[in-house]
């Protein structure tokens, strides 16, 4: 629980999904997380081995995010945990943001 607990955890594992993301963009796709909170969460995302974060050597630096095939393994886990909130919850269809998996939608 250590590895994906908390509130933004799961969202950021759920946002990058297949997906390469910048900083910005995962802020943006997480509405409420500040800086400093999503910083402090892609550092223990990472330094667990769940997220990989690369560095470009560029003017201004380029640094982007993307799932590891150990932090996929994660994604079933989060679908389960979702599906099984909007059914205790008595939610038929949920938007993106309280269960992707009910949606339809697939992961990225």
């Amino acid at each position: 629980m250590d590895v994906i607990g908390g509130k933004w955890k799961p969202l950021i594992l759920w946002a990058l999904g297949d997906n390469v993301l910048r900083f910005n963009e995962l802020q943006k796709g997480l509405p409420g997380v500040n800086t400093k909170m999503l910083t402090k969460q892609l550092r223990e995302l990472e330094g667990d081995g769940v997220i990989r974060r690369t560095v470009y050597p560029e003017v201004p630096p380029r640094v982007e995010y993307a799932i590891t095939d150990f932090g996929r393994t994660l994604i079933p886990i989060l679908q389960a945990l979702c599906t099984w909130g909007a059914h205790y919850l008595g939610i038929e269809y949920a938007s993106p943001y309280q269960c992707p998996a009910k949606t339809g939608r697939t992961k990225r």
